[in-house]
């Protein structure tokens, strides 16, 4: 495990150790990545969190004690400028919008490939949003009962796109007040017109709504 400075800090977090061991070995040759630590639960992870202060989280979904899902909410709250990037084994639209409205800053299959696996660290650590193939295909092939209306002509103002893009980062109305140095209430009027504009009523369709559009960047 390397520590150089200028490196990604990268927390493994999954309840197999022969998964983080596969993980382990995917990246620690990689160039810029350095894995400062494990853990085998939601509880570990955040136990270790506040002694290592990683950069990006690996975050499992299904674990014991305290589950990736759970995991991610409390990461928001507790270690808010840590990424989080799901790693799972379904690519199911509802299963992958579920972890989208946790705060996840992505989304990988654990089978991907270790460039890939970089490449989506890479992406989340600079502040964008990245989804593996199969999860962008499952996003994308949206249903026609959907809420979702892709055809709208809709048009969002620069200011309501931010605070959009700003909720799929999982950032609450009150984080996003602070970082656009606004009301909280200025926000929720935002989130409330964007809804209205896109004919849409949940944040998870406007993290639909925002993959669809191609307005979040690292879509694997």
């Amino acid at each position: 495990m390397r520590q150089d400075t200028d490196d990604i800090r990268v927390l493994l977090v999954d309840d197999h150790r022969v998964v983080i061991e596969g993980f382990i070995a995917r990246l620690e040759s990689e160039p810029g990545i350095a894995v400062v630590g494990t853990a085998s639960n939601g509880v570990e992870a955040l136990e270790q969190a506040k002694v290592l202060d990683p950069d990006v989280v690996l975050m499992d979904i299904t674990m014991p004690i305290l589950n990736g899902l759970e995991a991610t909410a409390l990461f928001k709250q507790e270690h808010p400028n840590t990424k989080i990037l799901m790693l799972t084994m379904h690519d199911n639209r509802e299963y992958i919008l579920e972890v989208m409205q946790c705060g996840a800053s992505g989304y990988i299959l654990k089978d991907v490939s270790a460039e890939e696996m970089v490449k989506a660290i890479e992406t989340v650590h600079s502040g964008a949003s990245y989804f593996c193939q199969s999860a962008s295909k499952a996003l994308f092939n949206t249903p026609e009962e959907s809420p979702v209306k892709t055809t709208t002509k809709s048009v969002l103002s620069r200011r309501e796109i931010t605070v959009l893009l700003l909720v799929t980062e999982g950032k609450s109305s009150k984080h996003i007040a602070q970082e656009l140095d606004i009301s909280v209430r200025t926000v929720e009027t935002h989130r409330q017109n964007i809804k209205h504009k896109l004919d849409i009523t949940s944040t998870a369709e406007m993290i639909t709504y925002a993959v669809q559009a191609g307005l979040i960047d690292g879509v694997g």
